[in-house]
């Protein structure tokens, strides 16, 4: 029927073609297990076939978590300007492991760190429509904790913009 040609149901794929699938994916980009395991229910594949997939993954170093840690430490503190507590939230919620996460977060250098929060603020501080230091102060600093910056950064950088 002309409905059921309009609904286009995924084509069902082999635990051979996920496996490929599933590799070209990693090598074009980092990926750990959770992304992995998201896309293979996507595409419909059994618990056990997804278990082998991810294995086999992990045995090729297609997936290497360490690995993906430090590039998405490095992607989401350069690109995004999140901070560590947002960066090691998202990193949780994927199921990685603490110690990975870790090294990960220790490989920011603490100057560019700082620098980052300072350029963050300088450039919302332009953005802020009041004239009490109060509120410009106290809406900055939710500004980056709501970047994921901790609240010790947060201060000093404060102190240094309004002496």
């Amino acid at each position: 029927t002309p409905l059921e040609n309009s609904i286009r149901m995924p084509k069902e794929m082999s635990p051979d073609e996920a496996l490929h699938k599933a590799a070209a994916l990693c090598s074009a980009k980092e990926c750990c297990i959770y992304d992995i395991r998201e896309k293979l229910a996507r595409w419909n594949i059994s618990d056990k076939d997804k278990n082998s997939i991810i294995n086999r993954l992990i045995s090729e170093k297609f997936i290497d978590e360490a690995r993906y840690c430090t590039a998405f430490v490095k992607d989401k503190f350069r690109f995004s300007g999140w901070g560590r507590i947002k960066i090691n939230y998202n990193l949780k919620m994927k199921g990685l492991k603490t110690d990975n996460i870790r090294t990960a977060l220790q490989e920011i250098p603490e100057n560019e760190y700082s620098d980052m929060l300072h350029s963050l603020l300088i450039s919302k501080n332009k953005t802020i429509k009041s004239d009490n230091e109060y509120d410009r102060k106290s809406k900055l600093f939710r500004f980056a904790a709501s970047r994921g910056f901790e609240t010790e950064f947060i201060h000093k950088c404060l102190k240094q913009l309004f002496p």
